[in-house]
């Protein structure tokens, strides 16, 4: 053996040692660490099974009815409940925070907006944090919808343009069409003009691309 391997091998030895030593010292710490460490990962899938599962199939259930009124656009009801069946705020406030919970949040902004109480419907809609990108860009052109109604023009646009980040062939027309008219009132029409632009671009498919030259000769003869 070389004497460039004795040293690293005593070194090794002597390491392996050490922990040995510091295992036997402190046996009981060790321990109570690792039962510690269970108990609380035995803790978290116990509340997951036997709580959070069980809230979120009752709040799942009282969900059904509360969106069926959603659907026939009887708001009162679907915000409300019908004495028998809750309605979404109630929903929020006894399930807030299972799954669907937190998607009543986002039926109860879209309800308050269809009632044209504006400001309740911005409360709900930014307490909504979707996973889901599409609901969160739904969520987000709402909350600018709401603002136009408000005539914040400023809160609108931002909202519209976190909208727009989520690229879809369904909703990202609509909203940047939504966009370049939150522009033109601000009397902005080079970015009204650039959102328009977009639509015929990158959505020539798409329903608004069909209309938009209109909107774009016009804004170009300005």
């Amino acid at each position: 053996m070389s004497t460039e391997q004795k040293p690293k091998n005593l070194a090794v030895a002597e390491v392996i040692t050490k922990s040995e030593q510091f295992i036997e010292k402190n046996q009981k710490i060790i321990l109570i660490v690792i039962i510690g460490i269970l108990v609380l990962v035995g803790g978290y899938f116990g509340y997951k099974k036997l709580y959070q599962e069980p809230r979120q199939e009752t709040a799942s259930a009282e969900m059904f009815a509360a969106e069926q009124y959603f659907k026939t656009e009887d708001m009162d009801k679907a915000l409300n409940g019908d004495g028998k069946h809750l309605g979404f705020i109630a929903i929020i406030d006894k399930y807030g925070n299972t799954k669907s919970g937190k998607l009543a949040k986002f039926y109860a902004g879209s309800a308050y907006l269809t009632k044209g109480e504006f400001q309740k419907a911005i409360d709900y809609l930014e307490d909504f944090k979707a996973k889901d990108a599409f609901l969160g860009s739904q969520a987000k052109a709402m909350i600018g919808d709401c603002y136009m109604e408000l005539n914040k023009v400023d809160n609108a646009i931002s909202n519209y343009e976190k909208a727009a980040q989520n690229i879809n062939e369904m909703t990202t027309p609509f909203v940047l069409f939504k966009l370049g008219l939150a522009y033109e009132v601000k009397k902005d029409n080079k970015k009204a003009l650039e959102s328009y632009k977009k639509i015929k671009t990158d959505f020539p498919s798409s329903q608004e691309a069909r209309e938009i030259d209109k909107y774009i000769v016009r804004l170009e003869n300005l």
